[in-house]
């Protein structure tokens, strides 16, 4: 980071190539990490030392850990690789590779923090990174809005999550991460850090602004590492939770997957319809990790960590030769883009749960252990697993809907004579993402989760699967909704559907009558009232005070000092009369005496 910062102005490509051998340099060392012993390393030393209370600096690494720093530091070596290339001719391309290993580096503090306050302090790292590449291009407002949008939404999970560490201590006399679960309001205010990170309901509308950042950034933080923290976090809390706060994330999970679902449904822009679909998919995991289903959750989160990332980074070879977002000025790109196409098919078919791909299996193991959850509760729990389901549905019929407007029907954009390919700087991790989106490399048996070497692995275990009729019913779905999407026909950009979806379901719309438009007319009120009540006081009290004080310097100056200075001048004219009396002449002193003596003699008769 230093080196970006320092010297990557004039260095703009070499900054790229010392982040790209620092980031493969960490890729090997966790390689090699992968298949030590499953047991938990720990290094710990005390730190802070204030009264009773001792926080110490821990680092832990266990095989959760371990599966989060291939990921991240994979993804990350693919995101750079293409960001040498898509950032190329940027004037600040140092500054940016800087920023992408801080954020690196703070994900990495997340993965092996050992305790809570170690955890939060890299958590905020990770947003001061997240505001410093959304915002990249600051001298766009579209891009400042939308950092400045992520930067407080998220101060509002992250004030819950600091309440939730300090109940933690209350509660247990401890930061560490425990297996005693902590009372329901403690869990719910952990869980807040997710629900900001992770772009839950309510706090979902920041993340598809945040796309006014670099695609490679959409790819790196808001597909496959920042947002994953979320579930991270959850797996690390998780027997730390009550029942009634697991039952709060699976609704909120639940909810968040649907909500996200409709509102990708009718975008225009390609990375606004990638960035719904991700909180859709992070919904699904959340949910999963209310349900009981941590094995499920991870799973998916590794799956879908590589085919949203290669989404998104061919949605920037798109871009790259469209030269625009909007999905309706494509069109037809399938023969200028071949290689495009093929892997943004092969991406959004795993996305949407096609079989053989991950993202089929990952599902399965989470809408199975759905399933599950609700058998032991009762037919009112099915709405959750019924509700999940339907959702994967909806996914293919989004992204089918995607390649449509994309790929497909005649081009639409007459500026660009010409799309074609980006290099292979471009392709190449596209490509590898891709093909790491085959189901065959997490499990020897691509129709089935329950045998991938991924979950024992990171030592977890998957719940008994769902109904017989689960596969087959996801499948047809799956092959319904993909049908639907290419045969779907755009509605009047002012309809009712298209504007609900478009506006997130009018999400912000509620925030800023509900509270934005309300704390502005408080935040006018009490300025008015300063201005005119508070500061009309204030005036008046000054005015009087100079009033008063020039009234008390007239007094004192015409008053006092005329008193004194009278006095003076009396005394000083008795003196001098004195004096002239004293004189040494006998003729005045008998003079005196005289006058005196008939002075006296007049007033005695």
């Amino acid at each position: 980071m230093a080196f970006g910062l320092l010297f990557g102005s004039g260095n703009r490509s070499l900054a790229g190539w010392v982040a790209v051998c620092t980031t493969l340099l960490g890729l090997g060392i966790s390689l090699y990490a992968l298949p030590t012993p499953p047991h938990t390393q720990i290094w710990s030393t005390d730190w802070i030392h204030f009264q009773q209370l001792t926080v110490r600096l821990e680092f832990r690494l266990d095989a959760i850990g371990k599966m989060m720093l291939v990921l991240v530091h994979g993804v990350a070596l693919l995101v750079q690789l293409y960001s040498l290339s898509y950032m190329h001719d940027d004037a600040r391309k140092g500054r940016y590779f800087a920023y992408l290993q801080l954020f690196v580096g703070a994900m990495l503090g997340i993965i092996l923090a050992g305790n809570l306050v170690i955890l939060y302090a890299f958590w905020e790292l990770v947003g001061l990174a997240s505001l410093l590449l959304i915002g990249f291009w600051y001298d766009r407002p579209a891009a400042a809005a939308a950092a400045k949008k992520a930067f407080l939404m998220n101060r509002i999970g992250d004030a819950a999550f600091l309440l939730g560490i300090l109940m933690t201590y209350l509660n247990t006399g401890s930061f560490d991460f425990g297996t005693a679960p902590l009372p329901t309001i403690a869990g719910v205010c952990l869980f807040m850090g997710c629900v900001a990170k992770s772009a839950q309901f309510p706090l979902l509308t920041w993340l598809p602004d945040a796309m006014e950042g670099p695609t490679p950034v959409s790819a790196l933080l808001h597909a496959a590492t920042m947002v994953a923290a979320g579930i991270f976090l959850l797996a690390r809390i998780h027997p730390m939770l009550s029942p009634d706060a697991l039952l709060t994330i699976t609704l909120v999970g639940t909810l968040t997957t649907v909500w996200a679902g409709f509102s990708a449904l009718f975008q225009s822009d390609i990375k606004r319809v990638l960035a719904f679909s991700t909180i859709s998919q992070l919904g699904l995991m959340v949910a999963a990790m209310g349900t009981g289903n941590v094995g499920g959750a991870l799973f998916h989160l590794l799956t879908h960590a590589f085919f949203k990332a290669g989404l998104f980074l061919a949605a920037g070879s798109v871009i790259h030769a469209v030269h625009t977002q909007d999905m309706h000025q494509m069109g037809g790109l399938r023969k200028a883009l071949p290689h495009t196409y093929l892997t943004y098919l092969i991406c959004a078919a795993a996305l949407a749960g096609v079989p053989l791909l991950s993202g089929f299996l990952s599902k399965e193991a989470i809408l199975g252990g759905a399933f599950g959850w609700a058998d032991e509760r009762g037919w009112l729990a099915r709405v959750v697993p019924i509700t999940l389901l339907l959702s994967s549905g909806l996914t293919a019929v989004y992204m089918a809907r995607q390649v449509r407007l994309i790929f497909f029907g005649q081009p639409t954009n007459t500026t660009v004579l010409s799309p074609h390919e980006p290099d292979w700087l471009m392709r190449g991790p596209v490509w590898l993402l891709t093909i790491l989106s085959v189901g065959f490399w997490f499990s020897l048996n691509p129709l089935s989760a329950h045998s991938s070497w991924v979950v024992q692995a990171i030592g977890q275990t998957l719940p008994e699967g769902g109904p017989v009729w689960l596969a087959p019913v996801s499948i047809v779905l799956v092959g319904l909704g993909g049908w639907l999407g290419f045969r779907l026909r755009e509605p009047a950009a002012d309809s009712q559907l298209a504007q609900a979806s478009q506006q997130y379901g009018y999400l912000d719309q509620a925030y800023q009558r509900i509270i934005t438009g309300p704390t502005l007319w408080l935040a006018s009120l009490v300025t008015r009232t300063d201005r005119r009540v508070v500061d009309g006081v204030v005036d008046g009290i000054g005015l009087g005070t100079v009033m008063l004080a020039h009234l008390i310097r007239f007094l004192d100056r015409f008053g006092v000092d005329g008193l004194v200075n009278g006095a003076g001048k009396v005394a000083m004219g008795v003196g001098q009369l004195t004096r002239s009396v004293q004189g040494g002449r006998i003729q005045t002193y008998i003079a005196t005496a005289l006058a005196v003596v008939i002075l006296v003699l007049w007033l005695l008769l």
